[in-house]
């Protein structure tokens, strides 16, 4: 029987739809926005949970409101939770997120508390697969080592050390084109295979992993059976709000490659996955159904 568990972060977010960016020192009256949990890892566990599949997140909210509602929604969806560390000293993360509806793009701004991380625990599971978001470094490499059979993967977001401390780690290296692109000093192009080569072939030496790029509305990029080849994606016209998509992407290719798809397949949909969910605002409420995404796969091949 698999079971996937998610390491990381967990934050509370609230995303506020806009139309022009704000300019410093006036007022703006909005459409209401919406609340909810957010973070990579537990944006991840949370489809991951929705889909059907055995998940627990480990992690760490404060005893506050936000950490409260946080805990509720995986509740609600079903995700274990028995490693979620509630700490009295510590605030739930806070994003507050301005969505611009004229091209789906967002601006977030993060109040976070002092690092502090979960205490180290016996976990008493044999996971079968294991996402990683780089925010819980020591659980993350505790886990991996003591589990070196499992499917492994690594949500490489942005350039931080602890990110860059796991990369070895992990069988799935997963980034995103910025962090790809700061890491390596390759100045990538979606439509530039050479430029992307040269990326993936510096991570590759580096990390001896199976590297994936992310790239947006562009797909994915990355090596299947020696050929370099950029995975497409849904063309989304008229984008309301991306926040999450990356989140959701990752949380769908620990689905598809958990459950035995090819690299291709679980790419190809995990892109889907990613670009519908800029067609609502907000995280979790942007989540699409599994039967949607495989859905639209099924039109798309």
């Amino acid at each position: 029987m698999q079971k996937i568990i998610c390491i990381g972060h967990a934050a509370y977010d609230i995303t506020l739809p806009i139309e022009d960016y704000p300019v410093e020192n006036t007022k703006m009256r909005i459409a209401p926005g919406v609340e909810c949990g957010g973070g990579a890892a537990a944006n991840a566990a949370y489809l991951l949970s929705k889909w059907g599949m055995d998940t627990s997140f480990v992690g760490m909210v404060g005893q506050d409101l936000y950490g409260k509602r946080i805990q509720e929604e995986f509740e609600n969806i079903g995700t274990d939770i028995t490693y979620l560390e509630v700490s009295n000293s510590f605030h739930t993360s806070t994003s507050y997120i301005l969505a611009n509806s004229r091209n789906g793009s967002r601006t977030i701004v993060t109040s976070r508390d002092k690092d502090t991380y979960v205490k180290e625990r016996q976990f008493d599971f044999q996971p079968t697969t294991i996402l990683v978001d780089g925010e819980e470094v020591e659980t993350s490499k505790y886990l991996l080592n003591r589990h070196p059979n499992c499917i492994s993967i690594l949500d490489a977001g942005n350039l931080k050390p602890g990110i860059v401390e796991l990369c070895p780690y992990v069988q799935y290296l997963v980034c995103s084109k910025d962090f790809a692109e700061e890491y390596t000093k390759e100045r990538l192009d979606g439509r530039n295979l050479k430029s992307l080569q040269k990326a993936y072939q510096k991570l590759k030496k580096e990390f001896h992993n199976t590297v994936i790029i992310t790239l947006g509305v562009d797909g994915s990029f990355t090596e299947i059976d020696g050929n370099f080849v950029i995975v497409p994606t849904l063309k989304i016209t008229n984008p309301i709000d991306s926040t999450a998509a990356g989140d959701i992407f990752h949380g769908a290719f620990t689905y598809f490659i958990s459950n035995q798809y090819s690299l291709y397949d679980a790419l190809y949909l995990s892109n889907i996955a990613g670009a519908l969910s800029v067609m609502k605002l907000g995280g979790k409420n942007s989540m699409p159904d599994l039967k949607t995404v495989l859905g639209y796969g099924k039109q798309s091949s």
